[in-house]
């Protein structure tokens, strides 16, 4: 019997448009492989549509909250429908910042200091006060983001102490709690690790020089906003390092099939790790087909791989 796949794309979290972007990219990518699948929003007919629909394995394309706290995946556990990701328990860590970044520095990665603000402690402390005391413990330039959150929604960089509290506004109408981070200059990358069965390997990076001089929504999702090299315009030693880092981080956060991980390296050598994301984008733009062009993959193939090990589980 053909084995038949389900790819889950939309949702209701601030990233549904990209996510329909990168659901449709996956379908087509499957299908050009001969895949038997489908498309469906996470929705409240999605336990009917698992119940009756014969599917073998589930693609999690859901992007923010949706398809990347864990919560998705722990339905699907308890429907007894297979999925390509990781675990909920790993997704929870990863999609928390600050816990991933935490995690990281306990196996030896090197992060960009920062402070964890929720929104009740800027409010009932004092913005003006606790805003000075930031820069005073950070310095500048800082970058402000959501401690849960993806796609740079609600990410601005801070080079003036006057630019801090609308960049602490914005980022609040996206999440309770503010990561603001020291800002470090360097060569931005992108790390794809998958694991097909013989244990996580990193793909080669992709380079992001936005035009605009921060990787924002506008610089990930607009063609032209952003040039990229794939590979890297790296040294094969720092190439190492690089691939190294990230097939570490997502081992230390537990993480299956696939990740990407955001790293920066300084003018010195010195990598630092930002994020890790658990659901990485596949839209026209994205950086993970293009790390798979760049192996020499097909991305259709890949994720067929990845469905038929989920299937196996």
């Amino acid at each position: 019997m053909t084995a038949r796949y389900l790819v889950l794309a939309g949702g209701l979290s601030h990233e549904r448009d990209v996510s329909l972007r990168s659901g449709r990219r996956v379908l087509d990518a499957l299908r050009s492989e001969g895949v038997e699948a489908d498309l469906r929003d996470a929705d409240a007919s999605l336990l009917a549509v698992l119940s009756d629909g014969g599917y073998d394995a589930v693609l999690v394309a859901l992007h923010g909250g949706a398809g990347e706290d864990g919560a998705l995946r722990e339905v699907l556990d308890v429907a007894g429908v297979p999925y390509v990701g990781s675990s909920p328990a790993a997704c929870r860590i990863a999609w928390d910042k600050p816990t991933a970044k935490a995690l990281a520095v306990r196996v030896g990665l090197s992060t960009p200091g920062s402070v964890v603000l929720p929104h009740a402690a800027f409010r009932e402390l004092g913005a003006g006060a606790v805003l000075d005391r930031l820069v005073g413990h950070l310095g500048l330039p800082l970058m402000v983001k959501p401690a849960r959150g993806g796609s740079a929604l609600g990410t601005n960089r801070v080079d003036k102490p006057d630019e801090l509290p609308s960049a602490m506004v914005s980022c609040f109408s996206y999440g309770e709690a503010a990561l603001v981070e020291q800002f470090v200059e360097g060569t931005e990358l992108a790390v794809t690790v998958v694991d097909t069965g013989g244990g996580p390997r990193a793909l080669p990076p992709v380079e992001i020089v936005p035009l605009s001089g921060v990787y924002d929504y506008t610089a990930r999702y607009t063609a032209g906003h952003t040039e990229f090299y794939c590979p890297a315009r790296l040294s094969d030693e720092v190439a190492a390092a690089v691939s190294e880092a990230a097939v570490l981080a997502h081992t230390a956060l537990g993480l299956r099939d696939l990740s990407r991980v955001d790293l920066v390296v300084e003018a010195a050598g010195v990598v630092q790790l930002l994020e890790v994301n658990t659901a990485p984008g596949m839209t026209e733009t994205s950086l993970l087909p293009m790390a798979v062009d760049a192996a020499g993959l097909s991305l259709g193939a890949l994720l067929r791989e990845l469905l038929e090990q989920a299937a196996a589980r």
